[in-house]
């Protein structure tokens, strides 16, 4: 099962648009006697055509052979020549970061069980020699190998795929291992419309069924309030919706502020900052607030507590970590009533929480 959900993780991230290459042209028989220099023409598709994802779009594919093999991938951030990609099958989500450079797409992080948002586009979290996804000359029969001994050949660069989303001519990329052949087939304006995995005589496919347009992703997270009435923590679940190169630290800043009704109490006040954000490789959280975090709580011992585990338990949740490192204007949490020491860590404490 791990081995089918790595290939399939690997598979579905990659969408390629397609090109059109240009016509000769060829100077008239009356032509002056002075050399004309004929204009450059496109000798193939190249690979910056192939590299051309669109923000907020999701592609939907459907599965046979195994319940993992339907999965979604949407567009979390496009930077330059580097994309990330977010796939959900089901089961799991996995975010990866692919590079278009030096005539070759390769796949420079894949990172499974991702279901916060961070932007990976760039950091020591990627890869220096990642594995290459697809290469020119885009014609049939170029072939590489890859890091794990497997042989990739572009096989064929015309073959007619009938898929629930439209019937197309395609592309046909194979990649063979020991026993196994994974067969990628890639359509103009589209991408990626079927993948057929065999194995020991067993087959899973994922065919191209629903491509949407300026569809954003949308994730429910757990929100924390205060009640001062019975001492106790509050939940509630709000849809976020994240757009292609949103920042998350500002979607759940605007989300923190916008306070639900009755007896909870706010959480930051309306000129508040989140100046920072992130997963640490320590597994903490790291969240750093500007200094009208503290100036505009104005809290007693026991509500600041309260304020604090809100949003602990918030962004520790989101993340699914156990420790947040929590700062003002970078330096430790230090207030008339609680003081934390330098890499000191607040913990996450979901006991006597209720649902709101």
């Amino acid at each position: 099962m791990k081995k089918l959900l790595l290939i399939f993780g690997l598979l579905f991230s990659l969408i390629f648009l397609s090109s059109c290459a240009n016509k000769d042209t060829v100077p008239p028989d009356n032509s002056s006697t002075q050399p004309v220099e004929q204009p450059k023409t496109q000798v193939g598709p190249s690979i910056k055509d192939y590299f051309a994802y669109q923000e907020n779009t999701r592609y939907g594919y459907e599965g046979q052979g195994n319940e993992y093999a339907s999965y979604t991938t949407s567009v979390d951030y496009i930077k330059e020549n580097r994309v990330q990609l977010r796939s959900n099958n089901g089961g799991t989500e996995t975010v990866k970061v692919l590079e278009n450079n030096n005539g070759q797409i390769t796949l420079l992080l894949s990172k499974g069980e991702t279901y916060y948002r961070e932007d990976f586009t760039q950091g020591p979290s990627l890869s220096s020699n990642g594995e290459v996804i697809l290469k020119e000359p885009l014609t049939k029969g170029t072939t590489w190998t890859l890091a794990d001994n497997r042989k990739r050949t572009i096989s064929n660069v015309d073959v007619e795929i009938t898929t629930p989303s439209g019937n197309y001519k395609a592309i046909e990329v194979t990649t063979e291992g020991n026993n196994d052949k994974v067969l990628d087939y890639y359509a103009p304006n589209i991408g990626l419309v079927k993948t057929v995995f065999t194995s020991n005589g067993t087959e899973v496919s994922s065919t191209l069924s629903k491509l949407e347009k300026n569809v954003p992703l949308v994730q429910n997270v757990k929100f924390y309030y205060p009640n001062i009435n019975d001492g106790k923590l509050y939940f509630t679940e709000k849809k976020l919706a994240f757009n292609t190169n949103d920042i998350t630290k500002q979607v759940i800043e605007k989300e923190f502020k916008n306070q639900p009704q009755g007896n909870l109490g706010k959480v930051i006040g309306p000129n508040v900052k989140i100046k920072s954000l992130y997963l640490n490789k320590d597994n903490m959280v790291y969240i750093d607030f500007s200094k009208e975090l503290m100036s505009e709580m104005n809290a007693g011992a026991g509500y600041e507590s309260m304020i604090l585990q809100s949003i602990v338990n918030t962004v520790g949740g989101y993340y699914g970590v156990e420790k947040v490192y929590l700062t003002v204007e970078g330096n430790p949490y230090s207030s008339g009533h609680i003081a934390m020491k330098k890499g000191e860590a607040f913990t996450v404490n979901f006991n006597d929480t209720v649902r709101s």
